[in-house]
């Protein structure tokens, strides 16, 4: 059994979504980061930067944070959703680590600037607006003609990056996004495991976008 210590952000949906999809048992736990809860002593001692997602394998009481470590674990604890060739294997852990370092602080500093902080910033909103669509176009370039990010097909490496899309969608984006990029969104949108794995945890209410003054 998988305990999932999460919260309806975009890294919770990640692990939500892939115990879905590689057909896992879990049971979540609501970790309200928000609220100082990633602080309690017990959680720190499962997550150390109180940072969700975080989960424990109950079958060996084996702690993973981090969420495309989470996934990395699950995909090889259910032996799915990862490539079998070397080559594909190095291609989707230089993703995992491109989403991480790249995808993920770009959008959620343009989630901050745009919609969340309580000034108007112009030099914040213009700053991660235009690094957003620079993700964009380089995602369109990675994906190429190939319906997913690898030649091999649906993986870890596109739960891992359409996570923080779905958030984009909510918050407007999906109109401005590169029609191959568009595409995959609907695609993996659609997949009825992604749906279950999104409603296993609350999603935030965004409001409306600023424009600079």
């Amino acid at each position: 059994m998988i305990q999932l210590f999460t919260h309806g952000t975009p890294n919770g949906h990640k692990i939500a979504i892939a115990l879905e999809e590689l057909d896992l048992p879990y049971e979540v736990q609501i970790v309200d980061v928000f609220a100082g809860a990633g602080q309690q002593p017990d959680f720190l001692k499962i997550s150390p930067a109180g940072k969700i997602p975080a989960i424990v394998d109950t079958d060996n009481d084996r702690a993973v944070y981090e969420s495309n470590a989470i996934l990395r674990y699950l995909s090889q604890k259910a032996g799915a959703l990862w490539p079998r060739s070397d080559a594909e294997r190095t291609q989707a852990e230089s993703l995992l680590f491109l989403q991480a370092s790249l995808q993920g602080p770009m959008f959620g500093q343009r989630a901050h600037f745009s919609m969340f902080a309580q000034e108007t910033v112009p030099y914040g909103i213009a700053r991660y607006e235009a690094q957003g669509e620079t993700v964009d176009e380089i995602c369109e370039r990675l994906l190429g003609a190939r319906a997913y990010f690898l030649s091999s097909g649906y993986s870890i490496v596109d739960i891992s990056f359409f996570a923080w899309y779905y958030a984009a969608h909510r918050s407007g984006y999906l109109k401005e996004q590169p029609e191959r990029l568009a595409a995959w969104f609907r695609r993996v949108n659609d997949r009825p495991a992604v749906q279950r794995g999104i409603a296993a945890t609350p999603v935030f209410p965004i409001p409306p976008r600023k424009v600079p003054a």
